[in-house]
């Protein structure tokens, strides 16, 4: 059996077929723990060599997509800004609607996978437990600098299912190996992985402020169409008047222009008014 073979059969069986270039792309530049257990070693970035992590922060639940916030690229987020108006009411309801539009942190870091090294650098993005797990770690004076070439540590990771977890989600835990190890005694093999390694942020669609703010104002009014917004820039004061003579709407009350009832959508004037 010519081995060589077998595993260049077993890589383009893993390797994804159909979809988009992106689509496929992102699914050999990503790697996930599956229930069981691995062996990863986190290699130091070559975007901050002081820092492996990088943290993203994403609007998820507006609509049917996932926005990457423009925050991550030192500019104005509309929803952002819209949620720190909703504070400014003091209402309950609107703190709630506050609360859910912010922006989540996902974290992503390179890794080496042990046994998979020939698939090369590819992205580890976990939330917040296995970040804090992970800096406690580095923090430890018995552990420390883990990514580093020379004396870091491989990962021990084990995954338990939804049998386990009791919810719909698996969930990772990890310790560190006992003896400290190069991350390759191949120098070519280590110089490609710190040169080669996937971006981040280059996997999801960055939106324009008009665009992201759009998608805000069809998240509110989901079962009216929604006034358009573009060429708004950072004036939240001034969504366009559609052209039809508005409904008269009740008598406003005081701060609760977003104190919404199940099912209710924001209207047009309501949601200037906020900003007022």
């Amino acid at each position: 059996m010519n081995l060589n073979l077998i595993q260049s059969k077993l890589s383009e069986m893993n390797t994804p077929k159909g979809g988009s270039q992106k689509a496929n792309e992102k699914a050999l530049s990503f790697w996930k723990p599956t229930i069981g257990k691995a062996l990863v070693r986190f290699v130091p970035s070559n975007r901050n060599p002081e820092n492996p992590f990088t943290e993203l922060y994403f609007h998820y639940g507006i609509g049917k997509r996932t926005i990457i916030s423009p925050t991550n690229f030192g500019e104005k987020d509309p929803i952002i800004e819209f949620s720190k108006e909703l504070r400014k009411t003091k209402e309950p309801e609107n703190w709630k609607m506050a609360k859910k539009l912010e922006p989540k942190m996902r974290v992503f870091a390179p890794v080496i996978v042990r046994g998979e090294e020939e698939k090369g650098v590819r992205l580890w993005e976990f939330g917040k437990e296995i970040y804090q797990a992970l800096l406690s770690l580095a923090a430890d004076e018995d552990v420390g600098d883990f990514t580093d070439i020379m004396e870091g540590r491989d990962m021990k990771v084990e995954t338990v299912g939804p049998d386990s977890t009791g919810t719909a989600y698996n969930k990772s835990t990890i310790l560190p190996a006992m003896k400290t190890t190069q991350l390759s005694s191949n120098n070519t093999e280590v110089e490609k992985w710190l040169a080669n390694q996937p971006d981040p942020t280059s996997f999801s669609k960055r939106y324009t402020f008009d665009e992201i703010k759009q998608f805000l104002v069809e998240f509110l009014n989901p079962e009216e169409e929604a006034p358009k917004t573009e060429n708004a820039g950072d004036d939240f004061l001034a969504l366009p008047k559609t052209q039809a003579e508005p409904t008269p709407a009740p008598p406003p009350v005081a701060n609760k222009a977003f104190a919404l009832k199940p099912k209710e959508t924001i209207a047009e004037d309501e949601f200037e008014d906020l900003f007022k």
